[in-house]
């Protein structure tokens, strides 16, 4: 069935339910972690989560439904996600939906899917599963998310507080309810106890970044300028602020230059592609140094190692930082 906000909400909060399947598609990826992991509090305390890969699932389409109808070692409650889910899946859930009985509730987040393809069909036709189209909120809905978010928690915000967060995470929603949290437990504020929640108070548990200090972090590897790339990010060193917005920075700077690159590439000189694409004018010869230094195919294969570490990094918490960081400065090496 094709679900709305609403009707997600309430079954994910309850635990799935007689919900199979939660198919989280679009591409909002971070929106879709979030959502999966609110499922996982909505199933129980200490609930283990396994995880699938999409390839698995190719190779041995039977072993989604095992999973979902087995009991863990000590009979308690599992869920099941599978990240990065595509086409290659649809045997696995069509063997899913099919199956006499399923226990343990699935959430597949296949951001690449296209609404009319299987996998999406196969969600919306069966009663037992709901399909969802997840897209990053934007202006006025990142702030009402936000202040939705900040109510849950007890928070009452400031002027502006919301649309700082929205922009400190690059309207990220996992970033979002992650800083709207932190700032709960700062103010130590619950739904009992509800408190108000200042932009000095924002500060003051790191929330902000300034777009000055992401830009020249995409720049430096952008040029291919490894020790640039190490003081842009150095000033980042002690904070807890998320690597997600100068990732997501990066990657459309990269599916930027591949677009104008694939210009150049059809006969257009750079400088009129720069023009065509409206590049601010003291941008213009940095661009135009850029698409000498890359093209189309090391431009796509650094925009996928974008997106996989920021997967990634919204995985593996804390220890995701050190892994950006990590395959930022390989890039800028190659």
């Amino acid at each position: 069935m094709k679900a709305t906000q609403a009707q997600l909400n309430a079954a994910v909060d309850r635990g799935g339910g007689d919900i199979r399947l939660f198919l989280l598609h679009g591409p909002d990826e971070s929106g879709a972690m979030a959502l999966a992991a609110r499922l996982a509090k909505g199933v129980g305390a200490g609930v283990e989560r396994v995880d699938i890969e999409p390839a698995t699932l190719r190779s041995d389409p039977a072993k989604l439904a095992d999973e979902a109808a087995s009991m863990s070692l000590f009979g308690e409650r599992r869920y099941i996600r599978i990240a990065g889910a595509g086409e290659e899946s649809g045997d696995a859930v069509e063997a899913l939906l099919a199956a006499p009985s399923a226990g343990n509730p699935v959430v597949m987040i296949a951001p690449s899917v296209k609404a009319t393809g299987r996998l999406v069909k196969l969600a919306l036709a069966a009663n037992q599963a709901m399909s969802f189209a997840c897209y990053p909120p934007e202006g006025n809905n990142a702030e009402s998310l936000v202040n939705s978010l900040a109510r849950e928690q007890g928070l009452r915000l400031g002027t502006g507080v919301a649309a700082r967060i929205v922009r400190a995470s690059d309207g990220d929603r996992a970033i979002m309810t992650s800083e709207v949290e932190k700032l709960a437990l700062f103010l130590d504020a619950g739904v009992e106890h509800p408190r108000d929640a200042s932009a000095g108070d924002l500060a003051e548990i790191g929330a902000e970044i300034d777009e000055g200090e992401i830009t020249p972090i995409v720049e430096a590897v952008i040029a291919g300028d490894a020790q640039a790339l190490i003081a842009a990010l150095r000033p980042m060193e002690g904070s807890d602020a998320s690597p997600i917005p100068w990732l997501r920075a990066l990657a459309r700077r990269l599916a930027n230059l591949a677009e104008m690159r694939a210009a150049v590439d059809a006969g257009e000189g750079a400088g009129q592609v720069v023009k065509r694409f409206r590049v601010f004018w003291r941008e213009e010869g940095t661009t135009i140094a850029a698409l000498q230094r890359w093209n189309v195919a090391r431009l796509t294969r650094a925009l996928e190692i974008v997106r996989a570490t920021e997967r990634e990094v919204m995985a593996r918490g804390a220890a995701g930082r050190t892994i950006a960081d990590q395959r930022l400065l390989m890039l800028a090496r190659r």
